[in-house]
């Protein structure tokens, strides 16, 4: 005999629960990026510039210094990827990024942050993703909570775009590499995620752009879905991967269509 609850239709299949939040990484999923010819020269002399007004100065040109990081933020991309650790900021810009300058963590410790943030904000062109607002608008109005989990170096830069682009009030959770020390695809990240949402995997969605990152690492952390939006960018980032078993369970090409996927998942429990 069905008991009351089930007659109604309020017991939920087995195995599935309610999608409750909807997360999202940053750089190529709220914003997508490039290089325009001469951008990596004008951000090297930035850098240049901005260490000179804090009184060390880089025996280098421009020039030099562009393909110096270009080659160093490689290497510890790389290096990162086969740890899934995020280094402390002094350490990065030290031991990486300016490794042959001779600087010491402790002479960049004071601008290490404010480098970083540069880095992250100004050495590409960001362009937000059309109808971001309006999507997680629609988001919260079908009762969802939102967040973000990104992969980078800077503590400051995701609230400061989340405040550019009018979007912060939505979001309940900014986790990042930098504040945690752990990166995607390490589930260790989507942990703090959960535990700052209050919520279970099974009640979590996520929406990224890469293989390599978001789609292993939620799928490592056992979220109930992974929505992967295209960006070509990137695709360098997922060579390899392509018949690797990693797959998103939606693939999009516009943040708009996010809203229907969650509610369709949500009538099937």
């Amino acid at each position: 005999m069905l008991s009351p609850e089930r007659k109604s239709g309020l017991v939920k299949k087995r195995g599935m629960e309610m999608i409750k939040a909807v997360l999202f990484d940053l750089g190529g999923t709220l914003h997508t990026s490039d290089s325009p010819p001469g951008r990596e020269k004008w951000f090297a002399r930035r850098v240049i510039d901005r260490l000179a007004d804090y009184g060390i100065r880089l025996d280098t040109t421009e020039e030099e210094l562009a393909v110096r990081l270009g080659v160093n933020a490689e290497a510890y991309k790389h290096m990162t990827e086969a740890d899934l650790r995020e280094y402390p900021a002094a350490e990065i810009w030290s031991k990486w990024y300016l490794k042959e300058y001779g600087l010491s963590e402790e002479q960049l410790r004071p601008m290490a942050e404010e480098l970083s943030f540069l880095y992250d904000y100004e050495r590409p062109r960001v362009m937000r993703r059309p109808r971001l607002a309006e999507t997680l608008e629609e988001l919260r109005s079908m009762g969802l909570r939102m967040g973000v989990v990104s992969n980078i170096i800077s503590t400051s830069v995701v609230p400061h775009f989340l405040r550019e682009y009018g979007v912060d009030g939505y979001m309940d959770c900014v986790v990042t590499s930098c504040g945690t020390g752990i990166r995607k695809p390490d589930p260790g990240i989507f942990r703090v995620a959960e535990q700052e949402m209050g919520l279970e995997p099974r009640e979590l969605a996520y929406v990224g752009d890469t293989i390599s990152r978001d789609v292993r690492g939620v799928r490592n952390a056992g979220w109930r879905l992974m929505i992967q939006i295209k960006n070509p960018g990137v695709a360098h980032r997922d060579k390899g991967l392509e018949n690797s078993g990693y797959r998103p369970d939606y693939l999009i090409e516009e943040l708009a269509e996010i809203p229907a996927i969650i509610a369709g998942e949500n009538k099937k429990v």
